[in-house]
């Protein structure tokens, strides 16, 4: 067996190795593009994940030139590309020579930096099936065209990158998916037998306490009735914190179906329309949902304020009551495992979180969420 032949089986097991061990897209791909760029002995790579829109996310990228990297990355988060058209066009089948990068060119034209003597890159499809979802690039210093036993490595290593990728989208589906029917299940279990348990006692209570004349008695089963039908309100909020309702139909009416199903009056405005991803929705939701339960059961208020403000750049959600307000210094720690909860929803989302109250004063809660353009780049 030839020595090429040798080391391309060598590459393709490594890759396959790292990708059959891989369960996070971004991590995965990071590693499988070092590790390409050191056997092939190539200087610099990245990834284009593109959606059937046209519109495309840097998914990893590894050793770019000092050029590509400054801002963010912006010249290669944005804009066109010789390869992006061609891929879009339909013209890009196979591995391909791309005779010069025009991300480079406009890095020379804005005289930014040092490119490191890269020009030209491959470029590669990723496909699973009949289906394309992205691009392999690859380059190197004064490297202006790839042989053809470089372009069929470079098609084998995107054939299983283009493979692992979809496993790993179907089995976080899944996961997720997993995840919802569990927490269905609970919310019906729940539903069924708690909630109708609940039920029952109050409407025993209440048939009981015609049966005596005992005022002493009478007060003991109006206490219990009191307790139960408080009991049950607390069981259908935590069946609707389970299963939302309302959500598919944005998150303005599911925060005021909530306020409506927990007994609070919230008034909700809305400046301008933020592009939410799901995971950002479910966020604010969720921040939400916790501090309306703090309001209604801390703040001696009816009536709570939920607004969202979107700018280009940011959305800022505020929820605000007028109620008793607490002391609060930021040097002191959260004062309750609820708020704590919420900051660390909404940093992990990326967002700031911020807290306002003073005793007799009220309450305002503030989460400010940078927003994505469509090609994936935090807006600046």
């Amino acid at each position: 067996m030839s020595k090429t032949r040798m080391e391309k089986l060598k590459t393709l097991k490594t890759i396959a190795e790292i990708l059959n061990q891989g369960h996070d897209i971004k991590a995965t791909l990071d590693e499988v593009l070092k590790e390409l760029l050191s056997l092939t002995n190539l200087q610099s790579g990245w990834i284009f994940l593109i959606e059937e829109d046209g519109s495309y996310t840097l998914a990893a990228d590894a050793y770019l030139p000092p050029a590509l990297i400054r801002k963010e990355k912006v010249l290669m988060c944005e804009g066109e590309c010789y390869c992006l058209t061609k891929f879009n066009n339909g013209g890009l089948r196979r591995a391909a020579n791309i005779m010069n990068c025009k991300r480079i060119e406009s890095a020379k034209e804005r005289h930014c930096f040092d490119t490191e003597g890269i020009t030209h890159h491959a470029t590669v499809p990723l496909e699973d099936g009949d289906r394309r979802f992205g691009l392999l690039n690859v380059a190197a210093a004064g490297k202006t065209m790839f042989d053809e036993e470089e372009l069929h490595l470079l098609e084998s290593v995107a054939f299983q990158i283009g493979t692992a990728i979809q496993r790993m989208k179907f089995s976080e589906y899944k996961q997720k998916n997993a995840l919802l029917m569990e927490r269905n299940r609970l919310a019906q279990e729940l539903h069924d037998s708690v909630n109708q348990m609940l039920f029952s006692v109050s409407l025993t209570a209440r048939a009981a306490k015609t049966l005596t004349k005992d005022e002493n008695l009478q007060q003991m089963i109006d206490f219990i009735q009191n307790l139960s039908q408080d009991a049950l309100a607390e069981m259908k909020a935590l069946i609707w914190q389970l299963r939302p309702g309302g959500l598919e139909k944005g998150l303005s009416e599911a925060i005021k179906s909530y306020g409506a199903l927990i007994g609070l009056n919230v008034i909700f405005t809305q400046k301008g329309c933020p592009l939410l991803t799901d995971e950002q929705e479910h966020m604010l939701w969720r921040v939400v949902q916790e501090a309306l339960n703090n309001t209604k059961k801390h703040a001696g208020t009816d009536t709570a304020y939920v607004s969202l403000t979107a700018s280009s750049r940011h959305a800022e959600l505020d929820i605000i009551d007028h109620g008793a307000g607490f002391r609060y210094e930021a040097h002191d720690g959260l004062p309750s495992l609820g708020i704590k909860g919420m900051k660390e929803r909404a940093e992990t989302a990326g967002a700031e979180f911020l807290i306002e109250s003073e005793l007799g004063a009220g309450t305002k809660l503030s989460v400010r969420l940078p927003l994505t353009n469509q090609n994936g780049r935090t807006m600046q």
